[in-house]
């Protein structure tokens, strides 16, 4: 375990309250996880739209556990869960690039909206600090690499500028009214437990469940596109160090890397021992071609992922193939519970 991470881990304290948004999702559910494992009181605010209880029923009989079935749209709600709350986790949110171009107004709504409304019930409740999850989508498709914070964000999609709008009512918020906030630029994020069925399921767990079956991968576009993939742990303790080290303003977190989708595609071959072949479709609408993160600014204050993109993409096709607890296995090396991710 890194220094950053023991740290992290020292900072949990019994008794301290943090409610994480969109907690029954993808992300959210393995931030529960670890605050849970910290010895938090956590509750779980999701309306089950896209999040899913299976997620984290595992954690339902833990008694300092909760989970409140509502919308991000309930100010009432949100006051109500904030009170006495140490630390909102926002995850709460529409992740999806495609579908944000079907309904923008949908997507503008949960996303833009739904983070105003936490961040006036977390100021209200006197949180202590409040974490966002936002998305390398700000930036669009320029082609400088890596990308850094303090470059113009150029949003491609409704789901694009959503995310640019919460972030800047995050930084209003801190200079307008002291609520300490962080915004976290999530890159690729992966893992085992992402719903690979869906129709906006993410590239990874998609092609492992494609790799599985013995059906074509299919590439849009060139497949040349570049991402930089991160493995969900890694998400998980960008965002507890954001919270427990008091960092304000926006971070990148994504692995410092690059790899085209062409070549992902022969990873994942590779690892679910497959002899699937890929196919080429149409580009998408608001997909963007290079992405890749400059992460020094958070690195500054301990952030290190330690999932090389290989070892993760084996995981998560041993977990798909073989799920233990609502397909989650567990290192117990590092205390962190490995899982599924979706590409905000």
């Amino acid at each position: 375990m890194s220094k950053a991470a023991t740290e992290v881990v020292e900072a949990g304290r019994e008794g301290q309250k943090a409610v994480v948004t969109g907690g029954a999702g993808f992300i959210g559910s393995h931030v529960a996880d670890r605050l849970v494992e910290l010895g938090y009181d956590v509750t779980v605010l999701d309306d089950l739209s896209t999040g899913r209880r299976e997620n984290i029923t595992h954690l339902s009989e833990h008694p300092s556990f909760r989970f409140v079935q509502g919308s991000i749209l309930d100010k009432d709600l949100l006051r109500d869960l904030f009170r006495g709350t140490t630390f909102v986790f926002h995850q709460a949110a529409i992740t999806s690039v495609p579908r944000s171009v079907q309904a923008p107004e949908a997507t503008h709504e949960a996303n833009a909206t739904g983070a105003l409304l936490a961040l006036m019930a977390a100021r209200e409740a006197g949180v202590a600090h409040f974490v966002m999850a936002s998305s390398c989508a700000v930036y669009g498709d320029t082609l400088t690499l890596p990308k850094r914070e303090d470059m113009s964000p150029h949003p491609q999609s409704p789901y694009a500028v959503s995310k640019l709008a919460a972030e800047a009512y995050c930084t209003v918020f801190t200079q307008l009214y002291g609520l300490p906030t962080t915004a976290l630029r999530y890159f690729n994020v992966y893992g085992p437990r992402q719903n690979p069925d869906s129709e906006y399921a993410a590239v990874i767990p998609k092609f492992i469940r494609a790799a599985l079956d013995g059906a074509h991968l299919t590439l849009y576009g060139s497949g040349q596109q570049s991402r930089d993939f991160i493995y969900v742990a890694d998400v998980v303790e960008a965002n507890l160090l954001a919270a427990t080290r008091g960092l304000t303003g926006v971070y990148n977190v994504g692995s410092g890397g690059a790899v085209s989708i062409r070549a992902l595609a022969d990873m994942v071959l590779r690892a679910a021992g497959s002899d699937s072949t890929t196919i080429v479709e149409e580009p998408r609408a608001g997909d963007i071609m290079v992405s890749q993160a400059d992460i020094s600014h958070l690195a500054q204050h301990g952030y290190a992922p330690s999932t090389p993109l290989e070892k993760g993409i084996e995981q998560t096709s041993a977990a798909m193939r073989s799920p233990g607890v609502n397909g989650l296995t567990h290192d117990p090396k590092s205390g962190v519970s490995e899982r599924d991710a979706t590409s905000p």
